[in-house]
């Protein structure tokens, strides 16, 4: 039979081209020809090598490579990818040249020094719906790296592909989440770690007037810089997002090809002196909105006007997508979560204050650590419960629960000292733990790394109001509120709030925050006493006994109030001193 004579083997096959080669040669052909040559000869040919493979075909802008193991092919992949990223840090947006790279591994017909069959076939398909600067493997690739390589996978589900009669099932590699290297060398595997992504769509310009497109286009790129800062969700990078710029897309099919979770898509109008923004985040799998907002504006400067809508944006989708993402595994089981949804589970019991779920919340984030030893979420989630625990008075030993705190915030920020959350809970830790000056640096620090995140200037304002600082304080806590006015706790920001204004001394501010406190229905006696504090201060004295009537507390004398435990971590005595102050000439028995 024929087929005696042919001669076949199992091989690795990775296809890879240059995404837009034809506009970038229509554009400027010989620095495009120059360029891509030098990538091949410094980048791909010496990691060829470097990883046991072997070019068997080139094309114009093509290459196809034959490889001994999966685990080599992915990991030139990487390479190559994270390589050509930085070279590309050097060159202009539109001379940038980035490949599509897909990864297979099947039997193959060997011809010579040529290689043919499915295995090459399926291979140059994935390359074909790949993203630039993207991976796509199958799932036999997949199965064979998982466990080998320090790497995030996406999973794709099964596409459709040309001239292939089934569909395949594909991967796309997080290059975000790859260490490049082998599990048991260097840095601890992330791969315990599915992060769902989230991608920005090109935002439509419904003003009528192409003029307005720079605006539009900046603002969708700030919107992906700024949701980038919080690096809790993967974000798909802006060239493959604004491929879809001018079209209509059904999300289901953009979710499918991005290999993204959730889509933030939106439009902008311009009308005069004013510019009416929408947003909405949506889960790609089901169609559904989660999220939508309208931002309606003055102009006056065009790029404030740019950042602030964008810094806003990004400032509510961001925790928008971690809520979404513990409803969506509230029915799933703990045994069969990985350490990501472990984390998000725990977040999700974060929002309840009793003791009994702040002892589960910790138990999944610890689960989360056994798994993942260097996830920074969990060690913040770990540090967050001892704090949770310490404010609501349920701690049986309120030192050894400092102490814990202090040790998890640390932990995180070892591991990552480019996380602003990591720097935030330590900002948290250090100020529970009387370290004012330097739970300041660490909350300036987290607000250096990601200026939108309220969490971040409402921790900065509490330290600096311990510090006896109200004033900078003031800022930061407004800026928390402004930034997630709709935060499912903003009520502590309101307490938080009130008391610096007490202790700088602006009295109907404080009262006006104090109110905003109670009406959002926090349980905590703070912002009681703040209120009847600065009403003494003004003079309403009936206005002040109602509001501790309020707290059943009228009667009691000042002997018998107790300040919650974060308040006797001030620097100084004064601040307590001067609320105490007010509280008698609101005619509290002294």
């Amino acid at each position: 039979m024929a087929e005696d004579w042919v001669k076949r083997r199992l091989a690795a096959i990775m296809a890879a081209d240059a995404a837009g080669y034809s506009r970038l040669m229509h554009a400027d052909e010989a620095g495009t020809l120059l360029r891509l040559k030098a990538l091949r000869s410094q980048v791909f040919e010496p990691k060829v090598e470097q990883y046991g493979g072997r070019i068997f075909k080139t094309t114009g802008d093509g290459v196809l490579i034959e490889f001994p193991s999966a685990v080599g092919a992915v990991q030139h992949a990487i390479d190559v990818q994270q390589t050509i990223a930085q070279t590309n840090q050097l060159v202009p947006d539109d001379r940038r040249i980035e490949f599509r790279i897909g990864i297979n591994l099947g039997d193959v017909i060997i011809d010579g020094d040529d290689i043919f069959g499915d295995g090459v076939n399926i291979a140059a398909r994935l390359e074909g719906i790949c993203e630039p600067g993207g991976i796509f493997v199958t799932d036999i690739v997949h199965a064979s790296v998982r466990n080998k390589l320090v790497v995030d996978f996406v999973d794709l589900g099964e596409i459709p592909v040309k001239n292939i009669a089934d569909p395949v099932h594909v991967f796309r590699v997080n290059l975000a989440s790859s260490g490049g290297g082998e599990k048991g060398h260097g840095v601890a595997s992330n791969a315990t770690l599915r992060r769902p992504a989230v991608a920005v769509l090109p935002f439509q310009n419904m003003s009528g007037d192409p003029n307005q497109d720079y605006f539009v286009d900046g603002l969708t790129e700030d919107i992906i810089t700024a949701l980038s800062m919080w690096r809790s969700f993967p974000v798909i990078a802006r060239v493959s997002s604004f491929g879809y710029k001018g079209h209509s897309q059904d999300v289901r099919k953009v979710g499918a090809e991005l290999g993204a979770r959730y889509v933030v898509e939106g439009s902008v109008r311009r009308m005069g002196n004013r510019v009416r923004v929408s947003a909405q985040l949506v889960n790609t799998g089901s169609g559904y909105q989660i999220w939508s907002e309208r931002y309606d504006r003055d102009v006056q400067s065009i790029f404030e006007l740019q950042d602030e809508i964008a810094g806003n944006v990004a400032a509510v989708v961001a925790p928008e997508l971690v809520r979404a993402e513990s409803e969506r595994l509230s029915a799933v089981r703990p045994e069969n979560m990985d350490a990501w949804d472990l984390c998000q589970r725990g977040k999700f019991l974060m929002n309840d204050m009793s003791k009994s779920a702040l002892l589960a919340a910790r138990q999944f984030f610890e689960r989360a650590v056994e798994l993942a030893p260097n996830f920074v979420d969990a060690w913040c989630g770990i540090a967050h419960t001892h704090h949770r625990e310490l404010m609501v008075g349920i701690s049986g030993d309120t030192g050894d629960a400092k102490t814990k705190m202090l040790d998890a915030a640390r932990r995180a920020v070892a591991l990552d000292d480019t996380s602003a959350a990591a720097h935030s809970m330590l900002c948290l830790a250090y100020a529970n733990n009387g370290h004012l000056a330097d739970a300041v640096g660490q909350g300036e620090r987290a607000v250096d790394l990601n200026g939108i995140d309220p969490s971040s200037h409402d921790r900065l304002g509490a330290a600096l109001t311990l510090a006896g600082r109200p004033a900078e304080a003031v800022h930061h806590l407004t800026a928390s509120i402004r930034l997630h006015p709709r935060h499912p706790r903003v009520q502590i920001y309101y307490a938080l709030l009130a008391r610096a204004y007490l202790d700088a001394h602006q009295y109907e501010a404080a009262a006006d925050q104090a109110r905003r406190a109670i009406q959002r229905g926090r349980t905590f006696f703070d912002e009681h006493l703040v209120l009847a504090s600065a009403l003494g201060h003004l003079g309403r004295a009936e206005e002040a006994r109602a509001a501790l009537e309020a707290i059943g507390i009228g009667g009691l004398r000042l002997s018998h109030i107790t300040l919650s435990q974060w308040w006797q971590n001030y620097a100084h005595s004064e601040p307590n001193k001067h609320l105490l102050y007010g509280l008698r000439k609101a005619g509290l028995p002294a």
